[in-house]
């Protein structure tokens, strides 16, 4: 995985309102500001996944990239929860799920995700601004 400064990165579909909110959730709950976001779309998500030779990624995919590993799907959204507030690091007992289970539930969520919720367009506030590369 390429070396970067920033830790702990989630990539997300910056055009889906879904997954706008679920960063913000993200901003609300961590334990410490130490999670980047980048849109899917961004440049930077662009030059990270060719660096890593890793393919096209896909929109309707989350990923979590956190100690050169990076993880997709429920297996992302699971390993953020280690860095949440009290009582969310609660809900890694999901894993004791399969995770072809867990993915399909996954994969059913975000094939309809932009019906879930229509377009929403955070402001982040300066302090936030500075993580979203």
């Amino acid at each position: 995985m390429m070396d970067t400064k920033y830790e702990n990165i989630v990539f997300y579909d910056g055009d889906c309102g879904f997954c706008n909110k679920s960063v913000q959730f993200i901003l609300k709950h961590e334990k410490r500001k130490e999670i980047y976001f980048s849109a899917i779309q961004s440049e930077f998500a662009q030059q990270f996944f060719k660096e890593n030779k890793i393919p096209e990624p896909d929109l309707s995919t989350f990923y979590f990239y956190t100690n050169y590993l990076l993880f997709t799907k429920s297996n992302a959204a699971l390993a953020i929860l280690r860095l949440m507030k009290f009582p969310f690091p609660l809900l890694q007992i999901f894993r004791i799920i399969p995770v072809c289970q867990r993915d399909q539930i996954y994969d059913f969520v975000a094939k309809r995700r932009h019906r879930i919720m229509k377009g929403f367009c955070a402001i982040p506030t300066v302090e936030q601004k500075e993580r979203f590369l």
